[in-house]
């Protein structure tokens, strides 16, 4: 699955794209309109994350150029415009999804499964499951041993992190760019304070625990063997 990201902000390209390629999609990353213009007309890509306001081309007739072109790969606009007559012009253009910066990484990842499920495709990893630990996408439904647990958005959206990087030992400073964003104080203790919030929701309860604090470095969630 290949993924075409146009966004001339380097620190939200860097952290959605190294999101998109630890959930296991191909992605190629374009930080201006005349770039991302040439590759977006290439029809080569599954999906297209497209900002409106890029340097050169904008998005806007980026979207334009694609749809006149015949190139319907599913389009998410990544936009600061939160106006709903913005978000009105880039679906009227051809868009078809919309989502305002700033944003939590794993709500886009949520939209650009559903985007490529409605284009027909199979969604990579469409329920995730660690042991007895399952999480739907779709719907939102996490469940332990059968048993329904629920979560808070915030504690979902980290959950899912940690599920998507399952065996992987991730830091904090990962952990704040992909369930809060970009431009999240890295000093704060956030990340402790909901972990332990999470921990005691899917692990407190169960003899076998699978979130471990890594001392000095963050977390991982285990799959036991």
């Amino acid at each position: 699955m290949k993924i075409l990201l146009v966004e001339d902000d380097p620190d939200i390209a860097s952290f959605v794209s190294k999101g998109l390629r630890e959930a296991g999609y191909g992605v190629d990353v374009f930080l201006d309109g005349d770039d991302g213009m040439e590759r977006a007309l290439s029809g080569l890509y599954d999906i297209v994350i497209l900002d409106l306001m890029l340097p050169g081309k904008d998005g806007l007739s980026i979207l334009t150029s694609m749809r006149q072109k015949d190139i319907h790969s599913p389009v998410l606009i990544l936009s600061a415009r939160r106006s709903v007559d913005d978000r009105i012009k880039g679906l009227k253009a051809g868009g078809d999804d919309y989502l305002v910066k700033p944003f939590v990484f794993a709500e886009l990842l949520v939209r650009v499964e559903a985007l490529i499920r409605r284009g027909g495709r199979a969604v990579a990893a469409q329920e995730l499951k660690v042991a007895d630990l399952t999480l739907d996408p779709l719907t939102r439904r996490v469940t332990r041993a059968g048993k329904e647990i629920d979560l808070q958005p915030r504690e979902y959206a980290l959950l899912e992190f940690l599920m998507r990087s399952v065996d992987v030992v991730v830091t904090k400073t990962l952990i704040l760019e992909g369930v809060w964003g970009y431009d999240f104080d890295p000093q704060t203790n956030v990340v402790d304070v909901l972990m332990s919030r999470l921990r005691s929701r899917i692990d407190k309860e169960f003899p076998k625990k699978l979130i471990r604090t890594v001392r000095g470095v963050g977390y991982v969630l285990e799959n036991p063997r």
